[in-house]
């Protein structure tokens, strides 16, 4: 058996020079921890699912009462489960299409890869994502863009017809105690068929809100740097600019932290900690298409993105709060 830390150089047709390459041993998949945690995240997102669905049938806020995690209610009279299906279905449908996306390309280019792990939790929504973990290295440029680019595709294009489709069973009414910051992409669909009130005075279905999430963790993937989706992107098309490009997007969301929310700060500490990208074979560049894709991959961000996703929760609002006495 090869050391697996001894590059073996071979000659490929691909490349000019000899490329290292890698034994890299299989490993063992366990099933069951995916379906446990595939199980768990559905009944959180069912939980909070239910609370919103019976909230927007009684007209009253999504998000208010259900928060914090409304166990005890479900538990009360556990057939309200049922009401929860239309947001869970349509969350973990986003969530998982989006890592599926990237596992998919791993297995076209023969990058160890393991299924999604999703991740319950008693969050606002019932979970705090999915991920897959990469376990073996990615050979081209072509391939870490492809791998890259898609899951925001996958989930970007499962994310928009639960968008469209939320917005048109949403009605007009008060809107939400949390004050939602909304991505032009929401803008856009809701002059389609969203009710003819601003967003801001829509009583949001729970279907749209699971949209509003999908989009919102399209975006931060896509941020340009580190190991992000936007980063393996950024570093498929140039290479030699990626740690720059991602020092002024650290620089960018601690200005954002500071004036819109705070959040960013947390992603802004994420990137500096995860700055450095892991080695990719400069030779061959990328082909013309798929830079053209990768414009559309920044297309992707800026619609989906919301500088200020949630209002009143910035560095310099907590800052004036405590400074008149709270």
């Amino acid at each position: 058996m090869s050391d697996p830390n001894t590059p073996l150089p071979t000659e490929s047709p691909e490349y000019d020079y000899p490329v290292p390459v890698y034994y890299y041993p299989r490993v063992k998949t366990r099933y069951w921890l995916h379906a446990l945690l595939l199980a768990l995240t559905f009944f959180t997102t069912l939980t909070v699912g239910a609370k919103f669905q019976d909230n927007f049938m009684h007209h009253q806020p999504l998000i208010g009462d259900g928060f914090p995690f409304p166990l005890l209610w479900v538990l009360h009279q556990p057939s309200n489960l049922l009401l929860g299906l239309p947001f869970a279905l349509s969350l973990m449908g986003i969530l998982l299409a989006h890592e599926m996306g990237h596992y998919v390309y791993c297995r076209r280019y023969h990058v160890l890869a393991t299924l999604p792990y999703f991740l319950p939790a008693p969050t606002l929504i019932g979970t705090l994502g999915a991920f897959i973990r990469i376990k073996s290295p990615i050979r081209s440029r072509k391939a870490l863009f492809d791998i890259g680019i898609g899951g925001p595709i996958a989930g970007f294009v499962v994310a928009m017809p639960l968008l469209f489709l939320g917005l048109a069973l949403s009605r007009a009414g008060s809107g939400e105690p949390i004050d939602f910051g909304f991505p032009l992409v929401f803008h856009l669909a809701h002059i389609v068929c969203g009710p003819r009130v601003a967003l801001s005075q829509t009583a949001l279905h729970p279907i749209a809100i699971a949209a509003w999430f999908g989009m919102f963790a399209t975006s931060l993937n896509l941020l340009p740097g580190g190991q992000l989706d936007g980063g393996h992107i950024l570093a498929s098309v140039w290479p030699r600019t990626h740690r720059w490009i991602s020092i002024c997007t650290i620089i960018a969301l601690f200005g954002l932290s500071f004036f819109l929310f705070l959040g960013w700060l947390l992603w802004a500490i994420f990137l500096a900690i995860a700055i450095r990208h892991p080695w990719v074979p400069e030779y061959p560049p990328l082909d013309k298409p798929r830079r053209w894709i990768a414009f559309c991959g920044l297309v992707m961000l800026v619609i989906t993105i919301a500088p200020r996703p949630f209002a009143g929760l910035s560095i310099y609002d907590f800052i004036m709060y405590w400074k008149h006495g709270g």
